[in-house]
């Protein structure tokens, strides 16, 4: 994903929130975090740091902490996640025609 910028999250939908807090709700209050993470350019990217840096917390790339967790021990064996998610997007992106 080569680009100008300096560092993904320059690009990242959740930037313009008022209130960062926001990623980090409770229960109750993540789907409207994951809702903010639909569309993002950048999803991926924040996904992949996310699961590479094992953070516990908030709402990233569009999924909770609980869901990083159940991925992060279904998939052991990943090395890095960032590369695992850049090719699938590779293989889901629509060809040209």
């Amino acid at each position: 994903m080569p680009s100008s910028r300096v560092h993904w999250r320059e690009d990242a939908a959740c930037r313009l929130l008022t209130d960062p807090d926001e990623l980090f709700a409770d229960s109750a209050g993540q789907n409207r975090s994951k809702a903010v993470c639909t569309g993002c350019p950048v999803r991926t990217e924040c996904l992949a740091d996310a699961l590479d840096n094992h953070l516990e917390w908030g709402v990233w790339g569009g999924m909770t902490s609980r869901e990083r967790r159940v991925l992060l021990r279904r998939r052991p064996e990943v090395a890095s996640w960032r590369q695992v998610l850049e090719a699938a997007d590779k293989r889901t992106a629509p060809r040209a025609g």
